[in-house]
């Protein structure tokens, strides 16, 4: 198993940070990360989803959507293959602040080729801060 987090303080209210987190027609304009994401965001369904870390290949994966809980949560699982090959749950939690709202981006690899594919993993984590400090950015303007 291996998780990925980052955190990112954002100087917005939780609806403004989630209003453009969950805006996924918009992601192109700003999200250098992540610059498509296509489907519902409702549980249960299928996305269709763009990634392209920083230094590596950009890759289309299709997660189910897990969890989704207005405002605060929002969580889907894919797969590389079959199950426990390679499965990451990736997480997005909003948490209000004093100043505005925590931004959590997580993800949990499980599977047997986790450690086969670990050093990919770092540039992984790379486009999280990427995409966090480009919502910061965007909710913060916005919010202003």
């Amino acid at each position: 198993m291996r998780r990925i987090s980052v955190v990112t303080e954002i100087n917005a209210p939780v609806e403004v940070v989630w209003a453009q987190l969950t805006d996924t027609a918009a992601f192109a304009d700003w999200n250098p990360f992540m610059p498509r994401l296509e489907g519902a965001l409702s549980e249960g369904e299928r996305l269709e989803v763009r990634i392209t870390p920083p230094g590596a290949k950009g890759m289309t994966f299709r997660p189910t959507v897990t969890a989704v809980e207005e405002g605060r949560k929002l969580e889907w699982l894919g797969r590389l293959g079959l199950p426990g090959l390679f499965d990451g749950r990736h997480a997005f939690t909003l948490t209000a602040t004093a100043d505005g709202t925590r931004l959590t981006q997580e993800e949990t690899f499980t599977g047997v080729l986790v450690p086969l594919l670990a050093s990919t993993l770092g540039r992984t984590e790379s486009g999280f801060r990427q995409m966090n400090e480009a919502l910061k950015e965007r909710a913060e303007r916005i919010a202003a």
